[in-house]
């Protein structure tokens, strides 16, 4: 799925904390960032409480960035001598959008509930026309990999936005919807319930995802790029079950379902009947093994390999992800 969907409702990722000599050791996008990170003005994270939004706005925080996370509510912990703080922002309230990005230099777009959702893209639209209105220099856009109604919505952006530097991201289902939200209940229940058949996936690490948004956000000659990521190889979700398994330390059966199956199991975590139904459609559709080929997109903007599977269960396992 794109995974803003899963970013932001009962899906995803494991917390990690992010220092600025780590993501130096790491590198993003090439020798450039390894140097490290250009000096720029202030970055709007959109949903900066969100799973990828608060990893962006840590990284660049960590890098001495000026960082504004916008959230409903507003109200963003921020470290104690870090640069971030917290805007209201409400992907369902124009309004507030202005303010929110005024002084700004970048943006983060990371829309909810996922870009592929009808009205996304006409969301997409007004927030390029405000942020061209604004002076906005360069849009970082998280989009899904393979989703072709997500494909509209950054056209949408894409003609309105003016001058704005624009970058797409598009994004491989994450390897941390197993670490936590519903898939994590699902790992420590020992059945993976999903509608995916026997596609192969090739699953991405959230913590590259971020590198990669970062590095496209404090550098340049990312502008126009669309930046497919994923990870090293593809797992059947069979397989990821049972790689799952032996870092968790408890036997992970995959049992698959039908969309409409699925979509009782997510009411059954109180997501909505209607997303519940648009989720399982949503995950029926990309799951069909169209995204099932690699890229070496996060090599091309990094400098390094994407993280595998494996090393994103250990890490997860030692991290204790599936200590429940």
């Amino acid at each position: 799925m794109t995974k803003n969907t899963a970013d932001e409702t009962k899906k995803t990722y494991t917390k990690q904390t992010y220092t600025k000599q780590t993501y130096t050791k790491q590198g993003a996008a090439g020798s450039t960032a390894r140097e490290g990170a250009r000096v720029m003005g202030t970055v709007l994270v959109t949903s900066g409480t969100g799973k990828t939004g608060r990893r962006v706005a840590e990284r660049l925080a960590a890098l001495g960035v000026p960082v504004r996370a916008g959230s409903r509510a507003g109200g963003v912990p921020v470290r104690a001598g870090s640069r971030a703080g917290g805007v209201p922002f409400d992907w369902q309230d124009e309004s507030g959008w202005a303010a929110a990005l005024d002084g700004t230099e970048a943006a983060y777009v990371a829309y909810y509930p996922d870009l592929a959702v009808p009205g996304a893209a006409g969301a997409m639209a007004a927030f390029g026309r405000v942020a061209a209105a604004s002076g906005l220099r360069r849009v970082v856009l998280l989009s899904g990999r393979g989703e072709p109604q997500a494909a509209v919505a950054e056209e949408a952006l894409r003609g309105a936005r003016g001058e704005v530097e624009l970058t797409v991201v598009r994004s491989a289902f994450f390897a941390q919807n197993f670490s936590e939200g519903a898939l994590l209940d699902s790992v420590l229940g020992g059945e993976l319930v999903f509608p995916a058949g026997s596609a192969a996936e090739p699953f991405l690490d959230i913590d590259d995802l971020a590198d990669v948004v970062v590095a496209a956000l404090t550098g340049d000659g990312h502008a126009g790029a669309v930046y497919e990521l994923t990870g090293p190889r593809s797992l059947t979700f069979e397989e990821a079950a049972e790689e799952l398994g032996r870092a968790a330390g408890r036997p992970v059966r995959y049992v698959p379902v039908s969309g409409p199956a699925y979509a009782e199991v997510l009411e059954g975590f109180g997501v909505s009947g209607p997303e519940a139904g648009f989720l399982a459609e949503l995950f029926a559709t990309l799951l069909d093994g169209h995204n099932s080929g690699t890229t070496d997109d996060v090599k091309r903007v990094l400098g390094r390999e994407a993280k595998d599977f494996t090393a994103f269960t250990r890490e997860a396992a030692r991290d204790g992800a599936w200590h429940g």
